[in-house]
């Protein structure tokens, strides 16, 4: 092999190697040290193209889970609303059997029906009531329609949609219904079945909710077994409270577990293998240094040529 001192072959292939090295090493400590086996979109673009459309499914879910821990929240209020209008029921049934109490004069009687006036009002104030702005109890079958729903209706409309998927408004939802309270408390005390609440007062119809002192009705107007059916509308209604509350608890579980999921799928794309990755710094950080001694190896070569020259 002849000596020349132009060209240092030697030299320029250990240059190669040690450059080669330097870039696989400088690698692995970026994917050591950001816990991720894709640094860049060369190192795998399918795989990262599939991470991030798993990263935006995931992104969404935890959206759809806080909805869904809102809507329960929503239900939750509601269902203590009608606690109470069941509670203020009770009372009113209480104040009926005083009424009527042969040792009660006119006066006393009419004291009765003063707070079961007061009662009708604040329970048509309950029915008022919003969450965050959003009704939580409606007199009409829909939102913008002005037809007048009816308890117990299976064609409601008038509720609000909870998506429960990474897919939004095109994937699953569940709609809660907004309780058809007044119309509830509306009773045809001819047939006990429930009426609609604009109907209070025509006919055999009460309401035991009023929105002032000029419709509410009287103790004397009214029967127990109004009270007993009232009261049987409210349990109705929180039942279906209940139902509605269960089924987004089991959606929300749902959703966790795909997250859960998804987030494991993502990871075993874009995680790095820690284990084979060090072992791999290990051996690149060896090829680095001996590289490096073989480059200034092959650069010393040359001196043996100055010592022919002398």
């Amino acid at each position: 092999m002849p000596l020349t001192i132009n060209t240092n072959s030697a030299a320029a292939s250990a240059n190669y190697h040690l450059s080669r090295n330097q870039s696989a090493l400088q690698k692995s400590l970026t994917r050591l040290s950001s816990g991720s086996r894709i640094v860049q979109p060369v190192d795998d673009a399918g795989g990262l193209a599939v991470s991030m459309k798993l990263e935006s499914s995931i992104v969404r879910l935890k959206g759809a889970q806080k909805n869904v821990q809102n809507a329960t929240s929503f239900l939750e209020v509601q269902d203590g609303v009608l606690a109470s209008a069941g509670k203020i029921l009770n009372r009113m049934i209480e104040l009926k059997g005083l009424s009527d109490d042969v040792m009660k004069n006119d006066s006393d009687s009419e004291n009765y029906n003063r707070e079961f006036k007061d009662l009708q009002q604040q329970i048509y104030d309950m029915a008022s009531l919003k969450f965050n702005g959003v009704s939580m109890f409606a007199q009409f079958s829909s939102e913008t329609a002005g037809t007048e729903g009816k308890f117990g209706d299976l064609n409601l409309d008038n509720t609000v949609s909870i998506y429960v998927s990474a897919d939004g408004s095109s994937g699953a939802k569940v709609s809660v219904n907004k309780s058809m309270l007044l119309s509830a408390l509306t009773i045809d005390a001819g047939t006990l079945a429930a009426s609609e609440f604009s109907n209070a007062g025509t006919g055999n119809v009460r309401s035991f909710a009023a929105k002032d002192g000029t419709d509410t009705i009287n103790l004397s107007d009214i029967s127990v077994g109004v009270f007993t059916q009232a009261i049987e509308n409210i349990a109705t209604l929180r039942a279906d409270n209940g139902a509605s509350m269960s089924r987004l608890r089991f959606a929300g579980e749902e959703m966790a577990i795909q997250e859960t999921n998804m987030s494991a799928a993502k990871g075993r794309i874009t995680d790095v293998d820690i284990a084979a990755e060090s072992t791999r710094m290990a051996k690149y950080n060896v090829l680095v240094q001996a590289s490096a001694s073989m480059l200034a190896q092959a650069n010393s070569s040359a001196d043996i040529a100055l010592m022919l020259l002398r």
